[in-house]
């Protein structure tokens, strides 16, 4: 498709697929990393802060950042969606805010934590960026790539991992990074144990320990977590390419995950109450209701027909479950 216009100017629209929100974005040429700083820079911190709800003190505080991980995880909820409109996620916090704050969409685990990243930095927080390997259903050594996003928060009181991106197990208050501590949160139990110099998060569910990822304890450049995110976006084996993946944490330490036509309801013990939707209309719901997605009409029809194109119907998903 032609851009008629102001080809020459630092603008253009980023355009992907007819079904894909058109957001102005700055000229690859400039550096998406320049981009980014530049955009970061000039964070609309209120903007944030009333979209998900945080009306508490802003020093850059341990109480402070449990405060803001509990508020922005159950206001943004965790969704795929764009990747099954042919939309490969960006991570410039420009086009992050027209999407997640102005738009009152979602986001996967790059965007959530590049959101949450600039946030924190615009309150004063020192980030170091990390990645781990997701090891949800699978053995806790097991040889994975690094697909995750993490973010360091380094407080007086020590290190912390913050993470609001991984859907229905994102821990919902800050963790110390120490091994073999077990870690209250407003949901699960957790704790790290450590795996040839990897700290592996667990929660405690219904069958007791259960892996979710390795932390690698090296600082990361965005310029990798751009390479990931265009895998994890466009490669036609992930998951995100034809099925329906929303979470978010619920009241009384529950979370809600949607995968298709499922939807469970799981309490803090791992008891899961599930769902099943079997109207088209009833996808229109539960993506507006139960996640406050804003989506057109159009665009959630487009994932459900997606859905039954090339979806994996209600087969288990460890990453998932």
């Amino acid at each position: 498709m032609p851009i008629r216009g102001g080809t020459h100017s630092s603008l253009k629209w980023h355009l992907q697929s007819e079904h894909c929100t058109f957001f102005p974005v700055l000229d690859d040429a400039q550096g998406a990393n320049h981009g980014r700083r530049m955009s970061e820079a000039a964070f609309d911190q209120d903007a944030w802060l009333a979209r998900i709800g945080y009306t508490g003190d802003r020093a850059p505080t341990l109480a402070t950042l449990n405060g803001l991980i509990l508020a922005h995880s159950h206001a943004i909820s965790y969704e795929t969606l764009d990747i099954m409109l042919g939309c490969p996620p960006r991570l410039d916090i420009a086009t992050l805010h027209a999407k997640m704050i102005a738009g009152g969409r979602g986001g996967y685990c790059f965007e959530q934590n590049m959101l949450f990243r600039a946030g924190l930095r615009s309150l004063g927080y020192r980030i170091t960026s990390l990645q781990g390997r997701v090891v949800r259903g699978m053995a806790i050594d097991a040889p994975r790539p690094a697909i995750h996003m993490l973010l360091q928060v380094d407080l007086p009181e020590g290190r912390f991992l913050a993470d609001v991106g991984f859907g229905n197990l994102a821990p919902t208050c800050a963790l110390r990074l120490d091994p073999l501590v077990e870690q209250e949160t407003p949901h699960e139990m957790m704790r790290f144990i450590d795996v040839g110099g990897e700290l592996t998060l667990q929660a405690r569910l219904k069958q007791g320990w259960e892996h979710i990822y390795r932390v690698i304890p090296y600082p990361r450049y965005d310029g990798e977590y751009d390479i990931v995110n265009w895998y994890t976006g466009t490669h036609p084996d992930t998951p995100y390419q034809g099925n329906i993946i929303v979470a978010r944490p619920g009241a009384d330490r529950t979370r809600i995950t949607m995968y298709n036509a499922r939807v469970t309801i799981r309490d803090a013990d791992g008891r899961a109450d599930k769902r099943w939707l079997e109207r088209d209309r009833d996808y229109h719901d539960v993506l507006r209701g139960d996640f406050g997605l804003t989506l057109s009409d159009a665009d959630i029809d487009r994932c459900v027909a997606v859905m039954k194109a090339k979806g994996t119907g209600d087969a288990p998903h460890p990453f998932f479950a």
